[in-house]
């Protein structure tokens, strides 16, 4: 598993950025646990509070829960799920439109481009 950090964004925000993806990708089934915090800390090369502070904010989103003493675990909450889901695909589509601006580039260009492209998913 590699980290990819920047000085950009806060680390604890890239380390649950990356968590969630893993999450909706399918890594983690629904109710498995987690890695530990020192485990994953070791592994993106962060202070276990930073990491532990990503945790923690993926749990406010609902993605993650905790069993007491045995850890943390992937939601089975498939509303929570779908949510995080349709914020990151916003968050990607206002990421790139506001690129597109930047640009120059204008909405008829755009879906002029778009048409041109073949587009495989």
């Amino acid at each position: 598993m590699i980290w990819k950090l920047d000085h950009k964004t806060p680390v604890f925000l890239q380390l649950a950025s990356h968590l969630r993806n893993e999450i909706l990708a399918g890594k983690y089934a629904a109710d498995e646990q987690i890695p530990s915090v020192r485990v994953l800390a070791a592994q993106a090369s962060v202070n276990p509070n930073t990491m532990q502070k990503a945790l923690l904010s993926l749990e406010e989103e609902g993605l993650l829960y905790t069993r007491g003493t045995l850890g943390r675990f992937v939601t089975s909450d498939v509303d929570a799920l779908e949510g995080a889901r349709e914020r990151m695909k916003r968050e990607a589509v206002q990421s790139m439109l506001s690129a597109i601006r930047e640009m120059g580039i204008t909405k008829e260009e755009l879906i002029q481009y778009i048409q041109k492209e073949e587009v495989t998913l």
